[in-house]
């Protein structure tokens, strides 16, 4: 069968891709190198009844409302609040810092009106640069040397294994502080996690007559065997070019699994370890899912250098680097027969809604005619 698009992962990117392509008549082959559909959202239902995410917890939420109505095609929600906790000095305290963070940490008793002249006053107090230079300066910046060495540093370390003040100011973005007892991880009005599971959906995001997937296969290996208009590339950027310019970094997890006995763990889904073990979070996913079962699964996170990669390294190397190879990406997404999207392939610190809406508006520039 001839195809007009070739896609490289059968992950967020590659999916959106495809039905969006298909919806418009194209057809399109998915050539993906793991034997499920999904990428890193795949997710299971084990023997306990409870719904586990792979490569761990993945929560979906968003702002955008193009995104959250293109998922809802495929999938009904179980709408969760995600919460979270972080387990520092011998306490759990809520995280995000928000008022009850503060008054728990410093054993005051302020208001939320008072929330935003505490934390300037623990700022003034911390030496930073600005404007910030790295990730340490960005946080010091925002809440103060205290509250930076009690969430942040360690964390940071265990994360990254590398010194914050290594990392891009940027990925400080990602993190929400709130004056007032809001506990919300995430604020987005649209939240929640897919009902019948991320694998379900994408699943039926490909249900397309016009879509066929070929699993458990290298398109590095296979791509010289089919010949297309368009090839979209959702992998690593440094090896779609045979990493001429050097090695991108990508961070990696070791996921520790464990089914207990009994019936709850811990009083949120995700409790975070800043400083203590060697663990970064402890992940219980029947509290994500809703799902009910005498028995609880849990997920213990590990950050390694090498592996599966998850995430993207944000330091002055690897943005450097990048540029070089993004370079040669819009060189070949000029011709009109490449497109590069996703985390991976833009080597980009998205979201999943990101990567959906990046994806959406890429295969928009199209000419679908």
């Amino acid at each position: 069968m001839m195809y007009d698009t070739i896609i490289a992962g059968a992950g967020l990117a590659g999916s959106v891709a495809a039905r969006l392509l298909a919806d418009s008549g194209r057809r399109v082959l998915i050539v993906e190198q793991h034997r499920h559909v999904a990428g890193h959202c795949h997710d299971y239902r084990n023997e306990a009844g409870i719904t586990v995410h792979t490569y761990g917890p993945h929560i979906f939420h968003t702002k955008n409302k193009e995104v959250w109505d293109f998922v809802r095609r495929f999938t009904e929600f179980y709408y969760l609040q995600h919460r979270v906790l972080s387990y520092a000095e011998g306490k759990l305290v809520p995280f995000p810092i928000n008022r009850d963070t503060i008054n728990e940490v410093f054993g005051v008793h302020i208001t939320t009106e008072e929330v935003e002249a505490f934390l300037k006053a623990q700022v003034a107090q911390s030496q930073y640069n600005d404007p910030p230079q790295n990730f340490r300066d960005a946080v010091v910046s925002q809440v103060g040397q205290r509250l930076y060495d009690l969430f942040f540093k360690n964390y940071t370390l265990k994360q990254w294994a590398r010194s914050p003040e290594t990392l891009s100011p940027e990925i400080a973005k990602r993190i929400p502080v709130r004056s007032n007892r809001d506990d919300r991880y995430f604020s987005d009005p649209y939240q929640g996690v897919p009902l019948h599971g991320y694998t379900r959906m994408v699943e039926n995001i490909l249900d397309h007559p016009n879509i066929s997937l070929l699993l458990g296969a290298d398109y590095f290996e296979v791509r010289n065997s089919f010949s297309a208009e368009l090839t979209i590339f959702t992998g690593e950027l440094d090896r779609f070019f045979d990493r001429k310019y050097g090695k991108l970094t990508y961070r990696s997890l070791d996921l520790e699994f464990k089914t207990l006995d009994q019936e709850r763990f811990q009083d949120v889904p995700v409790v975070n370890y800043p400083n203590d073990y060697d663990w970064t979070r402890i992940t219980e996913f029947k509290l994500l899912s809703g799902e009910k079962s005498p028995k609880t699964t849990l997920c213990y996170e590990y950050p390694k250098e090498e592996g599966e990669p998850y995430y993207i390294v944000m330091n002055d190397e690897n943005m450097a680097l990048r540029e070089k190879y993004m370079n040669e990406v819009r060189t070949l997404e000029e011709t009109g027969k490449y497109l590069f999207v996703g985390r991976l392939a833009e080597y980009a610190y998205y979201n999943m809604d990101q990567v959906i809406g990046r994806t959406i508006e890429k295969v928009r520039l199209l000419d679908l005619r």
